[in-house]
């Protein structure tokens, strides 16, 4: 007979996180990158598609009223929060995991990977 192993609620919680942590850095990385429009790393603009929109792409091709636009702006403003909040605390418990060696060689992945 096998036996079928179901993951504990922490661990549950931890797959769930994980993907959620990725997905946020999906998107708020889309985001980002549209509403900066920041040619410098791509060379060129890539067409719109999804997620990728701008604010004043939406403005216009949705015909969004000026209360719609600010609050579209409110909305993608505590995406960013969120992301940033969520940004910090996998930083946080990835740093709980480290001995001192790794953290200063994770710090400096970091850094790096800013540049």
């Amino acid at each position: 007979m096998s036996s079928v192993t179901i993951a504990r609620p922490a661990e549950r919680t931890a797959i769930f996180s994980l993907v959620l942590v990725f997905l946020c850095g999906s998107v708020a990385g889309a985001l980002v990158m549209s509403l900066t429009k920041n040619v410098s790393l791509h060379g060129s603009q890539p067409p719109s598609s999804g997620l990728s929109m701008s604010i004043t792409e939406m403005k216009s091709g949705l015909n969004l009223n000026e209360e719609q636009t600010r609050q579209l702006t409110s909305i993608l403003d505590d995406f960013s929060h969120l992301y940033d909040n969520l940004l910090a605390d996998g930083n946080s418990r990835i740093l709980g995991i480290l001995d001192e060696d790794q953290k200063k060689r994770f710090g400096q992945m970091i850094q790096q990977h800013r540049k």
